[in-house]
């Protein structure tokens, strides 16, 4: 890249007396990283993924760094234009967003969780203890379409990260016009929540999806008044309720703005809502069906339980998820439009464009303020609803005419170096996932950032092998903790031998398995020589772990490595003949 810099920019550099021109460094430089990531990417692609030759996939990792610097280069040196060149930047980084993505798809090691959900399509169901069935449901068809891998894992959330993008355009061209709009598309690729959305395989990525198809067709509804758009709020609602139950907050939103806005009252007195809330249940339906089968299960894990924790303050935990979802700038910017930013709205409807927005944003994040106030509160869980917020967050970067003071100042400046600096830390996090980067070693806890579970995985099935020789049969491999270990050994054991690989958890030994518990039912294993393996050596031993075998082996401690450094210690060891204890 250096070289490509001195060839190909320099001399124009010198020419144009712009050699202390710091700002001009500053965007080659980020243009030059940006290239220089995306190269990783598509190295990592196909030299690790498709096993083509180190020197053949050199190649066309140059052509993809060319394909940024080229234009990227020429746009930090030719003069500003004004609108044209907004637009063309939010196109560059519109396509740089999705590219990222596309290539680190499929060789970044998955998530537990990702892991875990691909377990749910092991067992394809109607429902689950902890999600409604559709993440798994997009996994099973994703795998059946491109293979069990990485990417067919992952590539239904990349589908569904384009229809989120496509529906908070329509929004926002609808509320605010085609400059906003293409802004929006900006935020909705880039902003951490979207593009990690549009990444990672979890509930969250249909939801978003179906959040921002809802608030679209609602709006169609309430404000434009097509009563043909109910029925697809019905679809789009029904859809985010087999995803996450987080859907259900756009219920209310819907009914304070019926009351609150005189001219929706009176679909009060039509058929079309309430045809739209049977459509929504009846596609909801198989998850009322499995939790009436099971006891209620997971609408008690989602609810009761979670009222039931001790009491914890974590309103602060709120503030920060929402500082890390969608940026410090992204925090700013809606609040100075909910303080009375008035950004350029088109024809008469604007107070009611308003009033339907402010809603959609303020009411979901009350519910979780409220409920923060009291208990522990999730990351992820405001993501959804920030969707809400890109199109009033995407006027205000427009420029309308209108001058501005003060903070809307600052943040109209600063949203284009917020955008770029994401993409550089996306672009750093994924190269250093998949091919490293030089100097720096890696994290030992692989269940927050994922690397070495192939090789792990490889060296767990050698120690199964050799059990496999002792004994005479296949040892159950069980993960002492809740579903992080099983999950990713039954993945890459799977995708390595192309049969299924047979995991199981902690519940074995009395402690939580999740939906393990009920795939792997502590009295069906009876008799079995399990493989224990953990991260702590003390959950190999004990009195509960003693009480559950007949006899145990000793406890045996190995190394994962990778590229010669030490990733982690862990730790394994033989249950033979394990045996159940009634509960008393």
């Amino acid at each position: 890249m250096a070289l490509n810099y001195l060839l190909k920019v320099r001399l124009t550099v010198v020419a144009g007396n712009r050699t202390r021109d710091w700002r001009l460094h500053l965007h080659l430089l980020a243009v030059s990283l940006m290239a220089l990531f995306l190269r990783g990417g598509v190295l990592g692609l196909l030299s690790l993924s498709w096993g083509w030759p180190a020197q053949v996939s050199i190649l066309f990792a140059v052509v993809f760094g060319l394909a940024v610097t080229t234009p990227g280069y020429a746009e930090a040196l030719s003069p500003a234009d004004g609108g044209v060149r907004a637009r063309r930047l939010a196109i560059g980084l519109i396509a740089y967003a999705f590219m990222l993505r596309l290539v680190y798809l499929g060789t970044v090691d998955l998530l537990p969780e990702e892991a875990y959900y691909w377990n749910y399509s092991r067992h394809l169901d109607i429902g689950y203890l902890d999600h409604p069935p559709m993440v798994a449901w997009l996994i099973r068809l994703g795998t059946a379409a491109v293979g069990q891998s990485q990417f067919g894992v992952r590539v239904g959330a990349v589908c569904c990260g384009v229809i989120t993008s496509v529906f908070t355009y329509r929004l926002t061209r609808t509320l605010f016009g085609e400059a906003s709009a293409l802004a929006a598309l900006v935020l909705a690729q880039v902003l951490p929540f979207f593009f990690l959305s549009g990444l990672l395989m979890t509930p969250d990525a249909p939801l978003t999806a179906a959040w921002a198809a809802s608030l679209y067709y609602l709006e169609r509804a309430l404000i434009a008044g097509r009563s043909g758009a109910w029925w697809r709020v019905g679809l789009a609602l029904g859809f985010g309720a087999i995803s996450k139950y987080t859907i259900g907050l756009l219920v209310p939103v819907t009914l304070a703005f019926m009351l609150w806005d005189h001219k929706s009252r009176r679909w009060w007195w039509r058929w079309e809502p309430y045809v739209a809330a049977l459509l929504a249940l009846a596609i909801f339906s198989p998850v009322i069906l499995w939790n009436a089968q099971h006891e209620w299960a997971s609408f008690t894990f989602q609810t009761s339980r979670r009222l039931a924790e001790a009491p914890k303050f974590a309103l602060h935990k709120l503030v920060a998820s929402a500082l890390v979802l969608i940026t410090p700038t992204g925090v700013l910017a809606v609040a100075a439009a909910l303080m009375g930013a008035k950004p350029a709205d088109a024809g008469g409807d604007a107070p009611r464009r308003r009033l339907f927005i402010n809603l959609a944003i303020l009411v979901p994040l009350a519910v979780f303020a409220i409920f923060s106030l009291r208990h522990e509160v999730k990351l992820d869980w405001t993501g959804a609803p920030w969707i809400a917020a890109l199109p009033v967050m995407a006027a205000g970067m427009i420029t309308t005419g209108t001058k501005l003071h003060g903070l809307r100042t600052w943040i109209r400046a600063a949203w284009v170096p917020t955008l770029v600096t994401m993409l550089l830390i996306y672009g750093a996090g994924l190269h250093y996932l998949v091919l490293g980067l030089p100097g720096l070693g890696y994290s030992k806890h692989i269940e927050l950032i994922p690397v070495g579970w192939h090789d792990f995985s490889r060296q767990i099935a050698e120690t199964a092998a050799a059990v496999r020789k002792e004994t005479g049969g296949d040892p159950l491999i069980v993960g002492m903790d809740r579903y992080a270990i099983a999950s990713e050994l039954a993945f890459y054991g799977t995708e390595r031998t192309k049969s299924l690989v047979e995991t199981s958890s902690a519940h074995l030994f009395e402690g939580i398995g999740l939906m393990y518990e009920r795939w792997t039912p502590p009295e069906l294993q009876e008799g079995r020589t399990l493989l224990l393996v953990a991260w702590d050596p003390r959950d190999l031993t004990g009195k509960t772990v003693e009480s559950h075998a007949e006899r145990l082996g000793p406890v045996e401690d190995d190394v994962l490595t990778r590229d010669g450094q030490v990733v982690r210690y862990y730790y394994h060891r033989l249950a033979y003949n394990y045996r159940t204890i009634p509960r008393k």
